[in-house]
């Protein structure tokens, strides 16, 4: 176990680990327990009762926080003709082609989020390699591959976050900063609550929401108990 400094060491003895709280008070106690000197970000863990080795099971998609995240979002175009006019007109803060693709080749990474127009695919599956380690491939699922460009740039910008089950079956979505008021970051919580309850598979068999932890950056993790929190 990795030394734990002392504030850290402190926070946590806020917490009762055996107890999983109410959403409001797992949120007031992540504020209380943030120990940097930054706006640390704000997260929430789903550990899922699904098996993601099976295509049946997998869990994938993206939605708009009501609150947005507190980071904004570089949105990178790959678009032609009247679509690049319509991502710079929507806010997209890079948009192109090929030079794009070539900037990428050599290691240019100056952006969080890439959207593409399906008939740039061919050329964008070329960068697999490089983008798809980082997360960073566009996806229909997410709806980062689309011709409604205006659509998906001002999502993004509006605080869109993406959620994907990992090989360990959780999740990990932010849903804030330690600066927001406490009551947008439990809507916030509670619209990402919603929509992984929405995506259980059909082929998920038993306890479907395992462990719900709320934490910030350098914090310690907060249980949240989703029996109360789904009965609302």
């Amino acid at each position: 176990m990795a030394k734990r400094g002392k504030k850290y060491v402190e926070a946590a003895k806020l917490i009762d680990r055996s107890k999983a709280y109410d959403v409001k008070e797992a949120i007031e106690l992540v504020k209380k327990t943030s120990t940097t000197k930054f706006d640390a970000t704000v997260e929430v863990a789903f550990r899922l009762g699904v098996d993601p080795r099976k295509n049946d099971q997998q869990i994938r998609g993206a939605v708009v926080l009501p609150n947005g995240t507190g980071k904004t979002q570089r949105v990178l175009v790959f678009a032609k003709g009247d679509k690049l006019k319509e991502a710079e007109a929507a806010g997209a803060d890079f948009v192109g082609d090929s030079e794009y693709i070539n900037k990428i080749q050599q290691g240019w990474f100056d952006f969080d989020v890439i959207v593409a127009t399906p008939d740039m695919m061919g050329e964008v599956g070329k960068l697999g390699r490089v983008l798809g380690p980082k997360g960073l491939m566009p996806n229909p699922k997410t709806g980062t591959v689309t011709f409604e460009i205006e659509k998906a740039v001002k999502e993004i910008k509006a605080g869109k976050v993406e959620y994907r089950v990992d090989k360990q079956a959780n999740i990990h979505v932010p849903i804030g900063k330690i600066s927001f008021e406490e009551g947008k970051l439990v809507e916030n919580f509670e619209t990402i609550f919603d929509t992984i309850e929405k995506a259980k598979p059909a082929a998920a068999k038993g306890t479907y929401m395992k462990n719900i932890t709320v934490t910030s950056t350098m914090g310690p993790g907060v249980k949240v108990d989703s029996s109360t929190f789904a009965a609302k």
